[in-house]
């Protein structure tokens, strides 16, 4: 027989077309997107397809791909690389830089922190060489990873963002990226909230440089991610915001000024923790249920899913969101942990938005003989299970 177990759960709702229905937030940029990190809900957007040159955004990539390497063993953070001529010179060229030394020993960790606080060029540069050889190797991992990653309108052509026709990208790549990055290597995100950063092997004196990134000096929950510029996209700004659990992440280009980069980039983040709630509604391999068994050892089977859920809904629409578990039932033993047992699925105003496979998170072995005999008997005499 079906049973369904039905758990009501009434919080904030509605649709993905409604959360952008409702936007009523008019941003001074010219591309524009606001992401819900743990739900992936995109709650505003504007031209975030259309073709960017991504500036300094492009060192987020730099970041990952060294990451990549790292968690690979293909290089250590005391690495040391030595410093060329042709990544010395960039330090002298009036570009954003870390002020490295021609022939100086750098690891690979201070150069990750003068990439990433002070957007050092000169770093990127010394990176993709001392990893890869040249920048254009590095670089072709960088275009790898994009491909990976599904970013379709995404090309890089150096390892900085500096000018190069062939570096372009998106506000939505720029934003899947950042998530890729938050989400898988949270142990070396935390450099992107670092505030100032020193090298004193600059050939004269210690030079310190904060952060470019204004929004980490506003004790407003930012710790991310990125600013860029160039004349011909004026100010950038990758970022990202958490309050109590939440996190959003916006991503923004054209914006005409420093000053409105900041402003602009905080209403907006603070516009989608305000009008959008993120409820949870299952998590990955936590118990979700238990189901009953059929001749088994024991009666109940723990269920969990193998991903999370979590919905975004708008503050002011209060809705009902139901969660029907589906299952044929009572299940017969034996069960093997992660055995498909049943359904979640996953309703938003009577609509099924979602269906996950319910998985057993334990074994339950068949009863012996005379238990099944026993219980057999039970259920012909009296119905019960």
């Amino acid at each position: 027989m079906i049973k369904y177990l039905q758990f009501l759960l009434t919080f904030l709702f509605c649709s993905i077309f409604a959360l952008k229905a409702n936007s009523q937030i008019e941003i001074d940029a010219r591309y524009v997107i606001l992401q819900d990190h743990l739900s992936g809900e995109i709650l505003y957007e504007k031209d975030a397809d259309e073709k960017i040159y991504p500036a300094s955004m492009t060192k987020i990539m730099t970041a990952i791909v060294t990451f990549d390497l790292l968690k690979k063993g293909e290089t250590s953070l005391d690495e040391e690389i030595v410093i060329s001529e042709k990544a010395w010179r960039m330090s002298q060229s009036g570009y954003s830089s870390m002020f490295i030394m021609l022939n100086d020993k750098v690891t690979v960790e201070e150069l990750l922190k003068g990439i990433i606080i002070v957007s050092g060029n000169d770093a990127c540069l010394a990176l993709a060489e001392g990893l890869s050889g040249t920048e254009e190797d590095f670089v072709n991992l960088m275009n790898l990873k994009a491909e990976e990653l599904g970013l379709e309108n995404t090309n890089f052509g150096n390892s900085s963002g500096i000018n190069d026709p062939n570096n372009y990208s998106t506000v939505r790549d720029i934003l899947i990226m950042s998530r890729y990055m938050i989400e898988n290597y949270p142990e070396y995100y935390t450099y992107f909230k670092e505030t100032t950063f020193t090298w004193d092997r600059t050939g004269g004196d210690p030079i310190t440089q904060g952060n470019r990134n204004p929004l980490l000096y506003k004790k407003i929950g930012a710790d991310g991610i990125k600013t860029g510029f160039l004349e011909v996209e004026k100010y950038s700004l990758a970022a990202s915001m958490l309050s109590g659990e939440r996190r959003l992440t916006s991503v923004s280009s054209g914006f005409k000024t420093k000053n409105s980069r900041s402003r602009e980039s905080i209403r907006l983040l603070n516009w989608g923790f305000r009008k959008f709630d993120t409820v949870k509604v299952a998590i990955k391999n936590e118990p979700f249920a238990n189901l009953k068994v059929w001749l088994g050892k024991k009666n109940e089977v723990q269920a969990v899913i193998n991903k999370n859920i979590y919905l975004t809904v708008p503050k002011r629409m209060k809705k009902t969101i139901k969660a029907a578990i589906e299952y044929n039932g009572p299940i017969e033993a034996p069960i093997m942990k992660g055995d498909v047992i049943g359904t979640l699925n996953v309703y938003l105003n009577n609509e099924l938005t979602e269906t996950v496979d319910l998985l057993s998170n334990e074994e339950v072995k068949r009863s012996n003989i005379f238990s099944r005999l026993l219980r057999s008997f039970n259920y012909l005499v009296w119905g019960d299970v």
